[in-house]
């Protein structure tokens, strides 16, 4: 049987081919993907006229001349360029190394980076509780992010040449979120290069931008699915995150009626909160559609639910992240489409400081732009490696991972990105890569990259507010409920668990205050409400113990203090203080166990005094045989306790597998790490 033609609806009516487009795109796209191809036939040439040129036009700037560029510029070959840059340049481990440049900058300070000032700042977290301010240059938003979302665009006409044939639903960021002291805006780079995007293309998107100013995320994700749905053409769906597709299906699910109602009356719900302006701003683009009601009633009836494959018969394009965590959201809608129409394209590595490549093909590799970017990599087992080797484009191994840094045109250099990548195939001569993991304390399941050194500073945040003070602490990620999990040893082990789940909500609470990505996925609810769990006494000691019976060595004994791992959340289980029945259920044990002593040492005493008389009187023996059914009874208690809790800990036991070395915290150094490890045949390891 022929495969579907995927510009056919159900019913066999056809997209338009929009000629005009597709021509522009080939005459603008097709003339960069020729130069893309070049360049990646010849990755290592690429790569050093890239950082000449980026050094030559920082040379005179105050970074420039602090780091010698005129002396790195002078090296007569790729190589010596190489190794000077490395010899005068510091790897930027993180933003704040950067910080005190682009604060100049912020402040009306010109040649700090690069010459003059940056055209905007794209924001996103960091570190600490400042946001990062990434500094976006003329020169980068026109001759790299233009150029490469020129490549990009082309690339979905080759895929699905009718793809322009209809209306296109994509979900960036907002425009303008402020101003820099010196007046420079501040936003959404993506929002930025769609307020520019030729009207041609522009005319085809379901919604204006105002839309991403709606400050209730509810209302926004309604008023986006209202204006895609009385489109039945929408051919192209893209944003960044999987669990932006999740939220707003969920949106369709909960509200399936009232958009069906507007589509067919002409309206925006008012029951949702958006201010006037806004709903002013869209009132050209809101139509009233009876026919596209009908039919959205319609499917609703017959499948009880609207799903994208039933009521876009066209989409022709899916793009979004597909590696990492993302792959968890990606595959809880695989059924809602229609994989014969619709081409579902990872999106690429892409990142605020820079677009660092992105996927041309089905697979999930980046193609890497060696001629918009430098590129440099450290491979995974010298992370921890004081003297790590830097390794150039065209020296990657398929199937390894590295660590990335990029310097940018936009005034990053050597900047460590943090991301753990793997090498995929080639694109012509140059190596693939796909996104795997965060590193280095950091962890991102929706996108909200969350720091270590925040979570360690909202948890004492929370001890300050609460006057609730801790001896250990650890949070976990889990990927599958898009929620994280704190763990807790309180000093005062009476704490109870409303007590914790409020402790929670205060570090929750600062979180948000510190990290504006955390609090974009929690209001946008892809993040759900973390979760506290309670630690018995000596957790750290304990943990550390379990590792070293599982095979790590001391010497080589890490830790995180937050971190993405269930083998190591599983541990914690272990150790989480007992529910209360369980707890009962142990209590009791002891105190049978404890009245059971002191009944035979009271028989000890008395056969030694020859009080005890082994004639005794029918008193006696009534008295002896009442002992012994409550020695009975509390054997059989302590039996039935002992079958509960082994049940417990066989439930949280993990699975046995290679333990691998986990990281080093610049926290580790807290008092109980440095107690002695002593496995002490306690009740509480028993249990």
């Amino acid at each position: 049987m022929a495969k579907k033609k995927p510009y056919l609806d159900n019913e066999g009516r056809a997209l338009p081919y929009p000629w005009l487009i597709n021509t522009v795109l080939f005459l603008v796209g097709g003339s960069q993907t020729v130069r893309l191809k070049f360049w990646s036939r010849h990755p290592r040439q690429a790569a050093e006229r890239t950082l000449r040129d980026i050094l030559a036009i920082s040379r005179d700037t105050v970074y420039g001349r602090e780091h010698h560029f005129d002396i790195i510029l002078s090296a007569s070959n790729a190589e010596d360029l190489f190794r000077l840059y490395r010899q005068y340049v510091p790897v930027n481990d993180s933003f704040e190394t950067l910080r005190p440049y682009v604060e100049r900058h912020k402040n009306g300070e010109e040649n700090v980076l690069f010459p003059g000032k940056p055209d905007m700042y794209a924001t996103t977290s960091g570190t600490t509780s400042e946001p990062k301010w990434v500094p976006m240059t003329h020169k980068y938003l026109k001759d790299v992010y233009g150029k490469m979302s020129h490549i990009w665009t082309w690339n979905f006409v080759k895929h699905r040449d009718r793809i322009f044939g209809g209306h296109i639903f994509p979900i960036v960021g907002k425009e303008v979120e402020g101003y820099a002291p010196d007046g420079t805006l501040y936003g959404s780079v993506s929002g930025v290069l769609v307020r520019d995007i030729p009207a041609i293309i522009k005319k085809h998107y379901t919604a204006p931008a105002c839309v991403m100013s709606i400050a209730d995320y509810g209302a926004r994700n309604y008023t986006l699915m209202r204006m895609a749905m009385q489109h039945r053409d929408v051919t192209l769906w893209a944003t960044a995150n999987p669990s932006t597709i999740l939220e707003l299906m969920r949106t369709v699910d909960e509200n399936a009626e009232e958009l069906i109602e507007d589509i067919k009356c002409g309206t925006l719900s008012a029951n949702f909160e958006i201010s006037d302006n806004i709903r002013e701003e869209l009132y050209p683009y809101i139509q009233a559609n009876p026919e596209r009601a009908e039919e959205l009633s319609r499917i609703l009836r017959e499948k009880g639910r609207l799903l994208p494959k039933d009521f876009w018969p066209w989409l022709q394009y899916l793009s979004t992240w597909k590696c990492g965590n993302t792959k968890i959201y990606m595959e809880k809608y695989m059924d809602d489409f229609d994989w014969d129409k619709t081409y579902y394209q990872e999106l690429g590595y892409i990142a605020t400081e820079c677009r660092f490549g992105f996927a041309l093909d089905e697979s999930n590799e980046s193609v890497l732009f060696p001629q918009f970017h430098y590129y440099e990599f450290v491979a995974e087992d010298e992370l921890d490696s004081p003297n790590k080797h830097f390794l150039q484009i065209d020296e990657l191994e398929q199937g390894k991972r590295y660590c990335a840094y990029v310097t940018t045109y936009s005034g990053l250099f050597r900047y460590n990105m943090n991301d753990l990548v793997e090498v995929g195939g080639k694109y012509y001569n140059t190596p693939t890569v796909h996104m795997v993991s965060k590193v280095n304390g950091i962890v991102s399941m929706t996108g909200e990259k969350l720091y270590e050194p925040q979570f360690i500073e909202a948890v004492h945040e929370a001890e300050k507010e609460t006057g609730i003070k801790t001896k250990f602490f650890v949070g976990f990620a889990e990927v599958q409920d898009s929620r994280y999990h704190f763990y807790y040893e309180f000093e005062n082990e009476n704490i109870t668990q409303e007590q914790a789940d409020e402790f929670t909500k205060i570090v929750d609470k600062k979180l948000c205050e510190m990290n504006i990505e955390y609090e974009a996925k929690r209001a946008s609810f892809r993040l759900h409400e973390p979760q506290a769990h309670i630690l018995l006494n000596n957790a750290y000691a304990r943990f550390k113990a379990a590792c070293l019976r599982d095979g790590f060595r001391d010497g080589q004994f890490k830790f995180n203090l937050l971190m993405q791992d269930e083998k190591r959340r599983d541990k914690f289980s272990l150790i989480e203080r007992l529910s209360t029945q369980i707890l009962e259920q142990a209590n009791a044990i002891d105190d049978a166990v404890r009245e059971r002593k002191q009944r035979r040492l009271k028989q000890k005493q008395e056969r030694k005094t020859g009080k005890l008389i082994h004639s005794a009187s029918p008193a006696q023996r009534k008295e002896n045989k009442e002992t012994k059914a409550e020695q009975k009874a509390a054997a059989e208690a302590e039996r039935l306790a002992q079958e509960a809790a082994m049940a417990a800990q066989k439930a949280a036991q993990p699975k046995v597998e290679e333990p691998k070395p986990v990281e080093q915290s610049a926290t580790e150094a807290t008092p109980q790490a440095a107690q002695p490890m002593k496995e002490e045949p306690n009740k509480e390891t028993q249990a």
